[in-house]
């Protein structure tokens, strides 16, 4: 059965950490290839979409501990959760879709997500990404390390299946449902470039996911 999105990892909190660094190829080095590739100066404001219980901020504190962290997830369990693992770091937590919430003009250094952008249509992260580019500073970039689809074929298929179980469900709404519709990273990349980024890079692929940045 598909569940609403905050209620789905509500409901993996306590394994959350365990599941993402045991069960995803290359977790082990790309929480700390993303991290390493934000902004190091100590005063560095960074946004992080999508933050979750902080894997990426746990590597990135160890690099740069002065850096000052706005983070948005839909879970308030992962949120607490964050909290509580970085009790004296700077910290600006917001419950709320982050195709909801005010970004803001000219905020960040640099924004960051991993793990989260791959249940969303083209068309949303296109709003999402146009709204980032005003968030951030000028010179500010976006680092994005994600799980893309091998194939378009693939991509098409995530989307139709979603589609299939929402009807078997009867599930009409708009909401955030958890399940998979990765894009491929050629098309992840193309809709950077439409939203007003660029240059957008592949920097780096472990598996199915990839670590793209967009400047």
């Amino acid at each position: 059965m598909l569940e609403k999105m905050d209620v789905f990892f509500e409901n993996r909190l306590s394994d959350y950490d365990e599941h993402m660094l045991t069960t995803i190829e290359g977790a082990d080095d790309f929480y700390k290839y993303t991290a390493a590739r934000l902004p190091m100066e100590s005063d560095a404001r960074v946004l992080d979409l999508g933050c979750g219980t902080g894997l990426e901020l746990e590597k990135y504190f160890l690099l740069n501990p002065g850096a000052h962290i706005t983070g948005i997830d839909l879970s308030k369990g992962m949120l607490e959760t964050l909290a509580a693992k970085f009790p004296d770091k700077k910290l600006d937590l917001i419950c709320e879709s982050y195709f909801d919430a005010d970004l803001g003009v000219g905020q960040y250094d640099a924004a960051v997500s991993v793990e989260s952008l791959h249940h969303f249509t083209s068309k949303r992260k296109l709003s999402l990404y146009q709204k980032l580019i005003r968030a951030l500073k000028p010179g500010g970039y976006f680092v994005l390390t994600d799980y893309f689809a091998e194939s378009e074929e693939l991509e098409k298929e995530y989307f139709r299946n979603l589609e299939i179980l929402k009807k078997e469900q009867n599930i009409t709404d708009n909401g955030f449902y958890h399940y998979d519709t990765p894009l491929t990273a050629e098309h992840e990349v193309d809709v950077l470039k439409d939203a007003g980024f660029t240059n957008v890079s592949v920097m780096k692929r472990w598996g199915a996911t990839y670590t793209i940045i967009a400047k």
